[in-house]
């Protein structure tokens, strides 16, 4: 059960619960609905009170969610974790690991993972990662350990990527072009009319004339952006061989997450993470021409 209090304030004097929670707390009203149905999931100074119910100021507002119930197995995988406390966890995902078990990846996954750890420590976590990586794309995933932490970040949160493309970029720029599926059954994406909008922003570091190390950050979340993007350009990541060809040099796309920040879910404090680029990508930064 994660506790979380809140002391009321003067301009929250003489309102209601609901207005609270669903304001300066944040709370999805689907959260809320949910601890309604919760033996003591909302109190006022500790004593049950309805979400009609009126406030004062210097009251002690709590909830109190109940720990989950996850149904994925947990398979032990050595987790390089960045940051922990009780609401979210940071990782530093390798290349090479997918982020949920699907068809083709049962038990060798981050959340299979992510569940081994958390059931040594006697908890039963749900795998709530706020935002995704492609399989072969290594670097910083954040996870919600409750309900209330996965509503607050969603959509909350800005990474920055570093990647090596093919081509000469110099200077910064954006690519503004909308992304489609063309066959719903496979995962492959493609740029079209017909498509999402989806914006990525780009600032170029270094370059050898023949390659790039590129600094990038997304407006937009579409699976496979970064990679379908570069590629629409003509310039496409080096080794990755969906959407270019394969590199001798690296065995995946040239993709990294390096980067994040964010409002912590809880405390409200300013978040700010970075890991280094991998060996793999590293090996294969140009050198300036």
């Amino acid at each position: 059960m994660r506790h979380i209090e809140f002391t009321i304030d003067e301009s929250y004097n003489g309102k209601k619960v609901n207005a609270y929670l669903r304001g300066c707390a944040k709370l999805s009203a689907r959260l809320v609905n949910s601890l309604k149905r919760v033996e003591n999931g909302i109190t006022l100074n500790g004593e049950h009170i309805r979400t009609i119910d009126i406030l004062h100021t210097g009251d002690v507002l709590a909830v109190n969610i109940p720990e989950d119930s996850s149904k994925i197995e947990p398979i032990e995988y050595p987790l390089n974790i960045v940051y922990e406390d009780d609401d979210i966890l940071l990782i530093n995902k390798p290349a090479g690991l997918a982020m949920h078990p699907t068809h083709n990846h049962q038990g060798d996954t981050l959340a299979n993972a992510v569940a081994a750890y958390f059931l040594n420590k006697g908890k039963n976590v749900t795998f709530r990662a706020v935002g995704r990586l492609d399989k072969s794309t290594s670097g910083l995933v954040l996870v919600a350990l409750n309900k209330m932490a996965a509503s607050k970040l969603s959509g909350e949160f800005h990474k920055t990527y570093y990647a090596v493309v093919s081509g000469e970029y110099q200077g910064c720029g954006t690519i503004n072009k909308p992304i489609y599926r063309p066959d719903p059954m496979k995962t492959l994406r493609a740029v079209g009319e017909t498509g999402d909008f989806a914006v990525t922003h780009w600032e170029a570091l270094v370059t050898d004339g023949t390659c790039s190390f590129m600094k990038i950050r997304l407006e937009t979340g579409r699976t496979h952006q970064i990679r379908v993007h570069f590629a629409s350009m003509g310039t496409p990541l080096c080794g990755d061989d969906m959407y270019g060809s394969s590199d001798k040099r690296i065995a995946r796309a040239a993709l990294h997450c390096g980067d994040i920040d964010f409002i912590h879910p809880v405390n409200g404090c300013s978040m700010h993470f970075s890991v280094p680029v991998p060996e793999d990508i590293q090996a294969i930064i140009p050198k300036k021409s």
